[in-house]
Formats: structure tokens, C-alpha cells, sequence
């Protein structure tokens, strides 16, 4: 099961988003709560673009807050699928604006850079982070580095709970694998170690 210290959280937030459809003002709250982390988000992936990033992304949950279901995921899977929208079709306005320059890496690399402890060894994050599929990237970041729950990044990605904790399993294994015959790795508190803490049964 997912980690219970969360849930009287998720409940809450679940709460604010639903009085929100009624009450615009108990949207103030949501914002106060998930800036820094959707901020994050952004500047993990986007840096030169966050700011303008997190504020479209406010503005879009905004105007579609009456589309929030509790009933088929929590406010904060909810909110990470806004900003993971508009990550999107930002990358994809830059795509087009800098086509020639070929494709838009949407990959934060220099942020995995960043959280190694070892700087020599990024190159070898690097390489095992770029051989997974898209979709196993995305969910293993999504819980490591944004501390989503599994079935959370699932909401995210839009596949089914179970599916993504089989990929993350077999994302986990193939990182593993790859780093090691590499010594002396330490990954930072919030990388694929607190992942496995946070694992679903």
C-alpha cells in the first residue's frame, strides 16, 4: 500500500479543490501548498521558462478546476497533470520555434547532474536514465524527484495504477543493473533511493 502519512494530506487537498468549483478563494490555499513543488517541477525541465510555466499552470487548473474528480485521483495527481500539459505544449512551441536546431531534449539533465553526489559518476546516470523508455523516465522522476505516489504519476502519465508500478519496478531494475559495476554511487534524498522507499505493495 501507498505511504500512509500522506492521505489525511491528500484528503485535504482533495477538500480545497472541490470547494474550489463553488468557492474560488479556497483555490488561495492549493497555490500557497504546490508552487514550490510544481515550481520545481518546471525548473527541472524547463529552467529558463518556470516562472511563466508555473503561473500558466495555475491559470489552466483555474479555469478547469471543475473537472477535478476525487473519485479518480488526488489533487496533487490532478495538479502535476496540468503542469505536465503545459510542459508539453511548451516544449512543443519551442520545437517549432527552433526546428532547424533539431529536436527539444524535454530530459532534465543537468539536474540529474546537479543531484549526484559524485560528479564524475553523472555521465553514468545519464546513460541509464537516457536507455529507458520515455514513459518509465517520466514515472521514476515523477516519484523520485516530485515525491508523487505511484498511483499519483500514474494519473499523471494516464495509465492505469498497476501498470505504472510494473514499470517503475522494471525502471528501478534496469538502473540498477546498469550502475552496478559502478563503486561508491550516492545518490541525493531525493533520487531513486527514496523511490524504492516509497514503492506501492
Amino acid at each position: 500500500m501507498e505511504p500512509d502519512h500522506k492521505n489525511q494530506g491528500s484528503d485535504d487537498e482533495d477538500a480545497l479543490l472541490i470547494c474550489a468549483v463553488g468557492d474560488p478563494a479556497a483555490f488561495t490555499p492549493l497555490v500557497e501548498q504546490f508552487s514550490p513543488a510544481l515550481h520545481g517541477y518546471f525548473a527541472r525541465r524547463a529552467p529558463a521558462a518556470a516562472d511563466d510555466l508555473l503561473a500558466e499552470a495555475w491559470l489552466q487548473a483555474f479555469a478547469a478546476r471543475r473537472t477535478f474528480d476525487a473519485s479518480r485521483g488526488s489533487a496533487r495527481g490532478w495538479l502535476f497533470g496540468v503542469a505536465r500539459n503545459v510542459l508539453a505544449g511548451h516544449v512543443r512551441r519551442a520545437g517549432r520555434a527552433t526546428a532547424a536546431a533539431g529536436p527539444v531534449e524535454l530530459d532534465p539533465w543537468q539536474a540529474v547532474d546537479e543531484r549526484l553526489d559524485a560528479a564524475a559518476l553523472a555521465p553514468e546516470l545519464r546513460r541509464a536514465l537516457a536507455d529507458l523508455p520515455t514513459e518509465e523516465r517520466e514515472l521514476l522522476l515523477l516519484v523520485s524527484w516530485e515525491e508523487l505516489t505511484p498511483t499519483e504519476a500514474a494519473a499523471v502519465v494516464g495509465i492505469p495504477a498497476g501498470t505504472a508500478r510494473s514499470r517503475l519496478h522494471r525502471a528501478r531494475g534496469r538502473l540498477r543493473a546498469h550502475l552496478a559495476p559502478v563503486h561508491h554511487l550516492t545518490l541525493a534524498p531525493a533520487t531513486a533511493v527514496r523511490a524504492d522507499r516509497k514503492e506501492s505493495a
